[in-house]
């Protein structure tokens, strides 16, 4: 998946400003940006919810246009997803797996994150980690070639984390294309393939966390991104 001078702007505000990316086989991508540098707006436009005015996304080497086919191919975590509240869990999950009528696995997914005691339980008793791993559940549970993963981690205890980590890379390792924002610095370092930093809706940086660091002569990522955040503010 391929994003080629994206723009896009809400009347005279502009959000994105000439964005190019490359979602590539087997590598997780993250992009990371302050409040307001155009993520949520990048992401939408990946899934069809958002057009720009400019600019192309190709899957598979073809523009998607305004078509909607492409988009069974990708599954989706949310950063808030809303459901009702009255359904329990495996009702969701058999509502889901009807709405996109493709074969899914859900019994590795539930084991990994120990839902079993859950699935007959109304989403209105769950806590927000336990929230989370369902939704985890719903956007893996198609063996999609690409995941758009939003704010992933929100909620997770640490094992649910570490489990979420070993899912990642096993879906890396299957050859799966994925994006990923976080806050969580250490999740950068340890799983990402490349990083694109957005600033003001442009690209101001797309390398490896390496190269981060050494652009902004950092010894951490957490400094070479604070760094940025200061010249940010000055400029």
């Amino acid at each position: 998946m391929k994003i080629i001078d994206l723009h896009k702007a809400y009347g005279r505000f502009g959000v994105l400003k000439g964005v190019d990316l490359e979602l590539k086989d087997r590598a997780i991508t993250a992009v990371l940006g302050p409040n307001g540098s155009g993520k949520t707006t990048l992401i939408k436009c990946l899934l069809g919810m958002v057009i720009g005015q400019k600019g192309d996304i190709l899957y598979h080497g073809e523009p998607v246009g305004r078509g909607w086919a492409y988009r069974s191919d990708i599954g989706y975590l949310p950063q808030i997803a809303r459901f009702p509240e009255n359904l329990k869990v495996k009702e969701l999950v058999a509502m889901i797996r009807d709405i996109r009528n493709q074969p899914a696995e859900t019994d590795a997914l539930v084991a990994l994150f120990g839902l079993d005691a859950f699935m007959n339980k109304p989403l209105r008793q769950l806590s927000g980690g336990t929230r989370q791993k369902v939704n985890i559940l719903i956007a893996f549970m198609f063996d999609s070639p690409v995941y758009i993963l939003d704010e992933p981690t929100v909620g997770l205890d640490p094992v649910a984390l570490i489990r979420f980590k070993e899912l990642l890379l096993a879906e890396k390792r299957k050859g799966k294309a994925i994006l990923m924002t976080t806050h969580i610095v250490h999740l950068v370092e340890e799983l990402a393939d490349e990083v694109v930093f957005l600033l003001e809706g442009k690209v101001y940086f797309k390398g490896d966390v390496k190269a981060l660091k050494e652009l902004n002569k950092s010894e951490s990522l957490e400094e070479a991104i604070a760094k940025i955040l200061e010249l940010e503010k000055h400029v």
